[in-house]
């Protein structure tokens, strides 16, 4: 199995694990590290929509808890017609902590995939060294 395929796979699983008694809208996510670790994320919701935190942030959260800092992959699953697109925040999330060229695979669970660079998914993204030049000006 490839490692395109095994992560999409992972993503599927985790869907059974989402808490989304508002929305009905679960989503899985699986993110590899550089060191050949998997981790797992789904959705999970709360009644104050804010505080809720979306599969994508809960895989890599849970990676960087576990002191992961190097990504190679990530695939992103949903029951939706198309491959599922991470929000904004995710994909700003995922900008601090992947390379530009990092492969992110959007599916669905209808085998449909799209598989774009971290770049593609988000063009000039604000990154850290956007403040590094600010602070050199104060």
């Amino acid at each position: 199995m490839s490692q395109k395929d095994k992560l999409i796979a992972m993503a599927k699983t985790i869907l059974d694990q989402a808490y989304v008694p508002y929305s009905k809208f679960p989503v899985g996510a699986a993110v590899m590290t550089e060191s050949g670790k998997f981790y797992t994320g789904c959705n999970i919701e709360n009644a104050a929509y804010p505080d809720s935190c979306c599969a994508e942030r809960v895989a890599l959260f849970k990676a960087i808890s576990d002191g992961e800092r190097s990504f190679s992959a990530m695939a992103v699953v949903a029951d939706t017609k198309r491959p599922v697109p991470p929000c904004g925040s995710c994909r700003q999330v995922m900008s601090e902590f992947f390379d530009s060229d990092l492969n992110i695979h959007l599916a669905n669970v209808h085998n449909d995939v799209k598989t774009l660079t971290m770049e593609e998914l988000l063009p000039f993204s604000f990154q850290s060294d956007d403040m590094d030049e600010s602070k050199k000006r104060s």
